[in-house]
């Protein structure tokens, strides 16, 4: 696949305005429109310059493109990142065309085609486009709900009428029991028009920083929970850390390693909850004196166990 130049398709420079890739686009579509044109090629290249004005018209897409274009020239090989796209939407809307090339499809995936040809543009009807971020909570956000204040690096069309990023720091008010891969609405909050009309919103995607107990499955949460080999075997109360607070948790007798132990609606307070699962990880005891390795000799004696019979050795 070959890298796309979509500044030079257009004929605008890097630091184009939104101003001179607005008339470029109207001029080359109007050069090479199918019903009007004499040119041989009109139809694809009237697709090459319209694709290209969806990306450049765009301050997300373009933002994106800018980044990814540094590294590459026309017409060289081009492959994505390997994580390239990660929290990356589309909304952006552009003229209605029947399809766009690999190399769009590959920047923005092919689900950008149908929001390319439903959702409302910059230069179209005076609506804001609409942005799209990722941010990472810690699970307490969740868990709790309430406010946090996260700062976004957004693209934004200067007075100038020129591409820039902006830091922004927004204040969100985080709803009780989110999950990972949810958005929050915040309207207004998205790409502001170039003339008269309403901004565009901005969504926000959750997911959840790495919890130092807590892993993180849908709604349900997991911990895995050291115990010895005596409470595993003969069964014991433990107490156990749960997002609401350490409960004594009844380890049943003959438990095994990897064993599960289900605390109903403790997990994530969604709608339904989640559940809170206990994994049994059996944790041996050092052998860091001559009294515990005598120990472990004693029970080696005592309970003569080979766990590896089922391996047929």
């Amino acid at each position: 696949m070959e890298f796309k130049d979509y500044y030079k398709v257009m004929g605008v420079a890097r630091d184009a305005t939104e101003a001179q890739i607005k008339q470029a686009y109207r001029k080359l579509a109007r050069k090479y429109h199918p019903d009007v044109s004499k040119e041989k090629d009109a139809e694809a290249r009237f697709k090459e310059v319209g694709e290209a004005y969806e990306v450049l018209k765009s301050p997300e897409k373009r933002a994106a493109y800018d980044q990814l274009g540094r590294n590459y020239t026309a017409g060289q090989e081009f492959r994505p990142p390997p994580d390239w796209g990660t929290g990356f939407e589309t909304s952006g809307a552009g003229p209605s065309h029947s399809a766009h090339s690999d190399f769009f499809d590959a920047l923005f995936g092919a689900a950008a085609r149908g929001a390319a040809r439903s959702s409302r543009g910059t230069f179209d009807d005076g609506r804001g486009e609409d942005h799209h971020a990722k941010v990472m909570l810690d699970l307490d956000a969740t868990l709790k709900g309430g406010g946090r204040t996260f700062s976004l690096r957004v693209p934004e069309i200067d007075a100038q009428g020129r591409l820039v990023l902006q830091e922004r720091a927004l204040n969100v008010q985080v709803p009780k029991g989110i999950l990972a891969g949810q958005t929050i609405r915040l309207a207004g909050q998205g790409a502001r028009p170039s003339g008269e009309g309403t901004p565009g919103d901005l969504y926000i995607e959750v997911e959840f920083q790495p919890h130092p107990l807590y892993k993180v499955d849908g709604r349900d949460l997991y911990l895995e929970l050291p115990v010895t080999p005596w409470e595993a075997a003969l069964g014991a109360s433990v107490k156990t850390p749960t997002p609401g607070g350490p409960v004594d948790l009844k380890i049943p007798a003959a438990s095994r390693a990897g064993g599960k132990l289900r605390l109903k609606g403790r997990g994530i307070p969604a709608s339904p909850p989640g559940d809170f699962f206990v994994v049994l990880q059996i944790a041996l005891p050092p052998v860091n004196s001559p009294a515990a390795k005598a120990a472990y000799q004693n029970m080696a004696s005592a309970m003569p166990f080979n766990p590896r019979t089922q391996l047929g050795v």
